[in-house]
């Protein structure tokens, strides 16, 4: 378990459960023409998400540029730090360690390279591993830590507690790399918790530096480690178009949006229902763009795994709403959205439902969240680029027996990132209107599900298996889950109100993210 701290509250409007969320910032690079993203259903965006050629991310004329979804690079600056200690009589000349001689720097700054480069190869997000720097005393660390980068990825093999101390800016990441049996013992592996961290003392005392940024031997805990550090870079200070407003579920959630602000930095743009009825009518009064969005449904109906069950012409409207949305995020600069008032106000205005374009925006790699609840959003945002796929923002029901039912009706179907799920077409329930996704959830898959507080202070987390996709008289897309928990104390801990979900086991990288960010982690498997 891990515990941190952070604040957030907002409040949604009791009519208001189908929303859209993301947020974003982009170069000129971040973009490409509808041409390009649509080349057809293997196109891949940046960091391995598959595209299919639905229509999604059509904009209103053929020549018209897409924000693609952002992924910020992590920049990372491995250093090798050592001393070659001289001999001197009748005293005690050199610390433990096995870097003793010139030749035994020359072959760890070797092994080091090559770890490196393995290390690059194998992380599946965008990162820049600079030149092997080295430093044998604290003024050379100091000069390294001046530079521009991220991550300080120190290997500390029997160099002064100056020395690491002057390379470890708080205001960089920092990671220590130590050696049991990987190559030459490393004198911190002795040492790194009494001198480093907690300075000779019992309390912690070096800025920014915990115990989880210790590392002995293993690269594939530099790795996720890494992962985690990469989603906090790209989820602090995200930019997310709020369709209607931003929000928070509940009382408990009505100051959300100011802590989304205050502590993930987040731009929350809102945009206003006159505006989107605006555009709408522009979108519509475009021929060829209804045209074409009508032929996008048709191939989508014909996909293998699909049923249709509702209006054709409320899909036809969805791709057409679809278009909108990428087109207040295309002059937003960013990949993520959400919606308020989709349980009302939006079918008024677009003759269709916000549940297929916020599914379609979430298989193109896009970050797109209903209800404009920012109480859970930011764990949305975290998670997609923790496990660089989409998520599911979901409603709870209440747990029992280990199992518990997990249901909303803007369910992504590519859950594990590249496959289509099969997928029925209805209507959304609660207005039995327009077009929603009953997606099947793969049976047997591991699910990591995020409980957020509404006070930004405790994240609740536990994984789970797919057991079944009932159809009961609820949101379409519906999974039940055997919880890898406690029933009784997931009852006990649970807070707010909406969960985030999404395939594989991430609560790992969840806890050690959140103590970076100053949230508190409960791990409940």
């Amino acid at each position: 378990m891990t515990h941190e701290h952070s604040h957030s509250s907002s409040s949604l409007p009791s009519q208001c459960r189908c929303c859209t969320k993301s947020i974003c910032t982009s170069q000129p690079s971040d973009c490409v023409s509808r041409r390009g993203f649509m080349a057809g259903a293997s196109a891949v965006a940046a960091g391995g998400i598959a595209l299919s050629a639905l229509g999604a991310q059509r904009a209103f004329s053929d020549d018209t540029e897409h924000i693609k979804p952002i992924q910020k690079t992590l920049t990372v600056q491995p250093v090798f730090l050592y001393g070659v200690a001289q001999p001197r009589e009748k005293t005690s000349w050199r610390g433990w360690g096995g870097i003793k001689t010139q030749q035994d720097v020359a072959d760890e700054k070797r092994r080091i390279e090559h770890e490196m480069e393995s290390l690059k190869k194998e992380v599946d997000f965008p990162i820049e591993l600079r030149p092997l720097r080295e430093a044998q005393n604290p003024d050379q660390a100091a000069a390294i830590a001046k530079e521009n980068y991220d991550v300080t990825l120190m290997f500390a093999s029997n160099c002064g507690t100056d020395t690491l101390e002057a390379l470890s800016d708080p205001n960089k990441w920092t990671l220590m790399f130590v050696r049991h049996r990987s190559g030459p013992v490393y004198l911190w592996y002795e040492i790194a918790h009494n001198r480093y961290l907690r300075k000779t003392v019992d309390d912690f005392g070096q800025p920014g530096v915990g115990p989880k940024d210790v590392i002995v031997d293993r690269m594939d805990e530099v790795a996720w480690r890494l992962k985690s550090l990469y989603a906090v870079k790209n989820t602090m200070g995200k930019k997310i178009v709020s369709l209607g407003g931003s929000s928070g579920w509940g009382a408990g959630g009505q100051s959300a949006p100011e802590h989304t602000r205050n502590i993930f930095k987040m731009d929350l743009i809102d945009v206003t229902y006159d505006d989107l009825s605006v555009r709408i009518k522009k979108a519509q009064a475009n021929k060829m763009l209804v045209k074409r969005c009508a032929q996008d449904s048709a191939n989508y109906l014909k996909q293998p795994g699909v049923e249709m069950n509702t209006n054709p012409e409320f899909m036809e409207r969805a791709f057409l709403l679809t278009e909108v949305f990428q087109q207040l995020m295309d002059e937003a600069g960013t990949d993520a959205f959400t919606i308020n008032n989709c349980m009302g106000t939006v079918m008024g205005i677009s003759e269709t439902t916000a549940c297929m374009p916020l599914s379609l925006l979430n298989d193109g790699g896009y970050q797109a969240f209903c209800e404009s609840d920012f109480v859970v959003i930011p764990s949305g945002v975290l998670l997609h680029y923790l496990c660089n796929k989409p998520v599911f923002l979901n409603d709870p029901t209440y747990p029992h027996d280990g199992v518990v039912t997990m249901a909303h009706c803007t369910a992504p179907r590519k859950m594990d990132g590249e496959t289509d799920e099969p997928v029925n077409i209805l209507t959304h329930f609660e207005s039995d209107y327009g077009a929603a996704p009953k997606v099947e959830f793969k049976l047997g898959e591991t699910m990591t599900v995020i409980d957020p507080d509404f006070n930004f202070e405790r994240w609740m987390g536990f994984t789970a298996e797919v057991v079944d996709n009932p159809f009961m008289d609820i949101c379409r897309s519906q999974v039940d889950i055997q919880m890898h928990a406690d029933t009784d104390r997931v009852n006990e801990e649970t807070r707010g109100f909406h969960w985030m979900a999404c395939y594989g086991d991430y609560t790992k990288e969840t806890g050690y993210a959140l103590d970076k960010i100053g949230i508190d982690w409960l791990k409940l498997s």
